[in-house]
């Protein structure tokens, strides 16, 4: 009877097992069936999600172009090299090979090791950004599993610092982050596309599936900067502040007809291709020439000639006493070089006398000139949009002192950039019409609609006087200026330099300006040209600032073909200004 229950029951567990086995296959093949067949879109989404991508189209970043359609930027393809850190990790296998492909391409493996084992919880991470696709093509030619490039475009300068503080530059993503690429990032940015793409296991693209949405590229940005004349304005500027030992400099050239920026230049100035160094060239970051203020001078003498000559107290024959050189004001005494004497106003422009000046903006007080500093467009923003363009500052003083009044008339106590100076001279060289002033390119000159502000008497009335500063011979402050060539018109300056630190001026320390445009007979460009704290005997502005004024002038003729307005040979001028009979004579009979 033990031997039949013995049999039972192992039938009995030899049919259960069975069963189970039985019912585990069934179950299987209902699963596989209900995965198959009847819901296979769960699978089919699984699939997907492990081979089909979303990828990004990059967009193209617009082109800056200068006016004869010269890049100034540009974007380039690209690849950046890509990793998944957990597919790394789990094919140890291949990290040797993997490091001393890596090592090839700059990067360190240790390091690299490091920021994987940070990653390790995230599937994607970038191994090195925008390179070029024969740098990527030593790493992808390996097929390193959870390795792969994604197509994007990096941001390249043609001029490197020649041109950057105009142009700016956009940061690793192509977002604009300095100057014109800041102020129209949104213009010069694409919109990005995307694609359905299949993927295989090292994230290499099989195949494209789909467009989903076609980039946008950005558009291109035509400026108004002649890449001849901002190289040479670049080169003359960083030579003299480099032989002067100088902290800064800037020039800025204008187009009289039209206001378009020809050039501008700061130093000291970076390299926007070589990001490596760029924290350490902060300092060189500002455009100096359009967002920073100074003190303009000597060369606002021009516009106190101006202001002294609408008040009508004064005329070109009018005589002023400037002996015996040196006047006091308050508590302070302000002195010339040398004693001056009697002079007229051609002389006291000319000469660059503080006391004249002083004098005369004493007897006029400050009303006049306030009012001429203000319609040539001091204490204004220039209105070129510009990031951080200042507007300097021209005092609005309930009550003036004597002192105040006579700064004012050889300017101090009121600040200005480099480009509202170039501005505001540029008023001379119109006629008296002052013009806008742009850094994009200006189509036509019609459209430009310029607003008079001083009379064209009063504009070659003081033109000449200008001319007279720089003319050689005459023993004015700007006869470095001279350009054989053509006719010039402006003004030297000397300023102390105020350090913000100390809340003082630097008595020993100065800013050299010179402002001036040419050819006289038919004036074509303005320069200003700026030198920060130059060393060594000669620090005056004509001394330091105006060989680099005609330097960059003469040059900027040449490339524009302005033809000249002197014969060289005989050193006769081969055209005159349009100057009226009457103001032609008196100026003649008021010569010293």
């Amino acid at each position: 009877m033990s031997t039949n229950f013995n049999s039972n029951l192992q039938q009995w567990r030899l049919y259960f097992v069975f069963f189970i086995i039985v019912a585990l296959l069934g179950i299987t093949g209902w699963k596989v069936f209900d995965l198959q067949v009847m819901n296979n879109e769960v699978l089919q989404r699984q699939g997907d999600a492990r081979t089909v991508r979303n990828d990004v189209i990059a967009a193209h970043r617009g082109n800056i172009l200068d006016r004869n359609n010269r890049p100034l930027a540009i974007s380039t393809p690209v690849q950046s090299l890509a990793l998944n850190p957990k597919e790394i990790l789990q094919n140890p296998e291949q990290w040797s090979e993997f490091a001393e492909a890596v090592s090839s391409i700059g990067i360190n493996p240790e390091v690299l090791r490091t920021r994987i084992l940070d990653n390790a919880s995230r599937e994607f991470m970038f191994l090195k950004r925008r390179i070029p696709p024969a740098e990527a093509a030593i790493v992808l030619q390996h097929d390193f599993t959870g390795v792969w490039a994604e197509e994007e475009y990096k941001r390249f300068y043609p001029l490197g610092e020649v041109a950057v503080h105009v142009v700016g530059l956009a940061n690793s993503d192509e977002v604009g982050q300095e100057g014109i690429e800041l102020a129209y990032d949104e213009w010069l940015e694409g919109t990005p596309g995307s694609r359905q793409v299949l993927k295989d296991r090292n994230g290499g693209i099989i195949r494209e599936v789909r467009i989903n949405q076609v980039a946008q590229p950005g558009n291109d940005l035509v400026l108004s900067i002649d890449s001849q004349i901002q190289f040479l304005a670049y080169k003359a500027l960083k030579e003299e502040v480099t032989r002067r030992y100088a902290s800064a400099g800037t020039a800025v050239v204008l187009d009289v007809q039209t206001g378009e920026v020809l050039a501008m230049v700061s130093q000291p100035s970076y390299n926007p291709n070589n990001r490596i160094s760029l924290d350490a060239q902060l300092e060189g970051l500002k455009n100096r020439a359009i967002a920073e203020s100074l003190e303009p001078g000597s060369t606002v003498k021009a516009f106190t000639i101006t202001a002294a000559l609408e008040s009508g107290l004064f005329d070109t024959q009018s005589i002023i006493d400037t002996n015996p050189g040196y006047i006091r004001v308050d508590r302070a005494t302000i002195r010339d070089p040398v004693n001056y004497g009697d002079s007229d106003l051609e002389r006291i422009l000319s000469k660059s006398s503080q006391v004249g000046a002083t004098k005369l903006a004493l007897a006029m007080g400050q009303d006049p000139m306030l009012d001429v500093l203000k319609r040539v467009g001091f204490g204004q923003s220039p209105g070129t949009g510009f990031p951080g363009e200042a507007a300097g500052l021209v005092p609005n003083h309930s009550r003036w002192s004597n002192s105040e009044i006579a700064t004012l008339g050889y300017g101090y106590g009121f600040q200005v950039s480099p480009l509202q100076l170039a501005q505001a001279y540029m008023v001379y060289a119109n006629g008296g019409i002052m013009k806008p002033v742009s850094l994009l390119k200006v189509e036509s000159r019609d459209e430009v609609v310029g607003t008079r502000v001083i009379s064209e008497e009063m504009a070659a009335t003081v033109t000449a006087m200008l001319e007279a500063v720089v003319e050689p011979g005459g023993g004015g402050t700007g006869t470095r200026a001279y350009i054989p060539s053509h006719r010039v018109a402006g003004k030297t300056g000397t300023a102390w330099y105020y350090d913000v630190e100390r809340g003082a001026y630097d008595d020993e320390n100065y800013i050299s300006l010179f402002a001036g445009f040419a050819p006289v007979s038919n004036p074509r460009i303005v320069t200003v040209v700026t030198i920060h704290e130059p060393q060594g005997e000669e620090y005056g502005g004509g001394q330091v600032a105006a060989p680099v004024f005609a330097d960059i002038t003469a040059g900027a003729l040449r490339i524009l073909n302005v033809p000249p307005d002197i014969d060289s040979d005989s050193n006769i001028r081969l055209s005159e200004k349009s100057i009226p009979e009457n103001t032609q004579l008196s100026m003649l009979e008021s010569l010293p």
